[in-house]
Formats: structure tokens, sequence, C-alpha cells
């Protein structure tokens, strides 16, 4: 996953305002948690919501399952004097060395999940290393985002280097199969790169429970970047969850 897109996932990603989204992490683990402290950021990706939470006061530990993304995020760290953790880890098998006040789990990669089991074994083993008081937030899809916004769509993205060609296929279960190809010049001509990716639908009836299950209290669910309740056509769904 994320293999080829990792080395162009920075710039058609433009659209997503990190330094707001860390505002907001940083203002709900205010309101729900015990304050700054360790953070853990679950499926990091290239590191720019980890550099944002750092520069807040968090002293950060960032996994991820791609090494290629983790490749991009260490490039960062080395360019920035950084003191991140980066670790190449699967989020269903995470093995941190101690405790941490907080994780964050951003951007739906929680939907990446292909399983409802898988998600209760990601949320067990952070519940495992979330010390008690400790919050642990993630946001996912909503269903009006898989149907309406993603659904059977195709989309043309450029950036500089590369012109991207993205197509989704609305699936039976409410589940988004993403095919994605990268055409970048080489002289006359230009080379081809493709990857696959499916984000999978949970019912908000799935999460509580999985929630539940790996011993968190459920603190409230919120609209995107809100502390307002989701609406008919909110696209993600933020989940607040204390152990």
């Amino acid at each position: 996953m994320y293999e080829q897109f990792a080395s162009y996932y920075d710039a058609f990603t433009t659209n997503v305002n990190y330094e707001s989204r860390a505002d907001y992490f940083d203002a709900l683990i205010e309101r729900f948690g015990s304050g700054k402290g360790i953070l853990l950021d679950l499926a990091c990706g290239t590191g720019t919501l980890s550099f944002a939470m750092e520069a807040r006061g968090y002293d950060v530990i960032a996994a991820d399952i791609s090494a290629e993304m983790l490749d991009a995020a260490i490039e960062k760290k080395i360019e920035s004097g950084s003191s991140i953790m980066f670790l190449h880890q699967d989020m269903t098998a995470l093995d941190l060395f101690g405790t941490v006040s907080a994780t964050i789990c951003a951007l739906d990669s929680i939907n990446h999940l292909d399983s409802i089991q898988k998600v209760e074994q990601a949320f067990e083993k952070v519940s495992l290393f979330t010390e008690p008081g400790g919050v642990f937030i993630f946001d996912v899809n909503t269903l009006y985002k898989h149907i309406h916004v993603l659904g059977d769509k195709a989309f043309i993205l450029e950036s500089d280097d590369c012109f991207l060609a993205w197509q989704n296929e609305l699936c039976a279960d409410n589940s988004v199969k993403i095919f994605l190809d990268f055409f970048t010049p080489q002289g006359d001509l230009y080379s081809r790169e493709s990857e696959f990716i499916t984000e999978y639908y949970y019912s908000d009836d799935q999460l509580k429970s999985a929630v539940q299950k790996a011993g968190f209290t459920l603190c409230g669910i919120f609209d995107d970047l809100s502390m307002s309740a989701p609406g008919e056509t909110s696209e993600r769904k933020v989940f607040v969850c204390k152990k």
C-alpha cells in the first residue's frame, strides 16, 4: 500500500491544511486528555502532521506500514532536525517501547483496514500502549462520502512533474476501490506507475463496539475539524476515546 503513491503523496495532498488539523487535535487533547506528553501519530504517512504536532510541544512517535511513506518522512526529519521517532509498523501489530498519553490516527487511515476484526486489533494495540487517562482520536470516512463524493467517480490531477488519473469503483458493501495511474515525463514519452487502494466503510455501531472492546470510553463523535456533531452530508467523522 502506498508504494508508488508515496513519491507523489505530498504533491497531490496540498488541499490538506495540516496546521489547522494539528490545532484541532491539540484542542481535542487539551479538552479530553491529560495535556501534552508523548503522542503517537498512527499511520503517519510522510510525517507532515507528525511534525506539526511536534511543533505544538508533543514528544512524537510516528508509525506507518508503508516503508516508502516513511522514507519520505525521514528525509523531512533529516532536513528539519526533528527528534521524532519513526517506526515501520502495521497498526494491527503495534509494538511500542512504553505508553503514550495520546494517539491520533488521521485522514481516514482506519478505512484502509479490510475487516472489522483488524479494526478491533488495531484499537486493542492502541489501548495496550495508552496510559490511564490517555486519549485515542481517529477519523473515518462517512457513508455519504463513500457514496456521493468518492463513489463511481474519476478525477484528473496534475502537479509540476506528474499527471494522475484517479478512478473509483463503489462496491456493494460500500467500500471504494481506488485505481491510481501516475504519468511522469521521460523525454518525449511518459512513464506509468499504478497503485490500487481500497477504503472500507465502517458504521458508527461497529466502531463504537470496537472502541468499547478495546477498553476505551467514547467521549464524543464530531464533524471534521469541528466540536459539533456530524451532519447528513459530513464527509468525515472524528471519534474521541479515553482510556
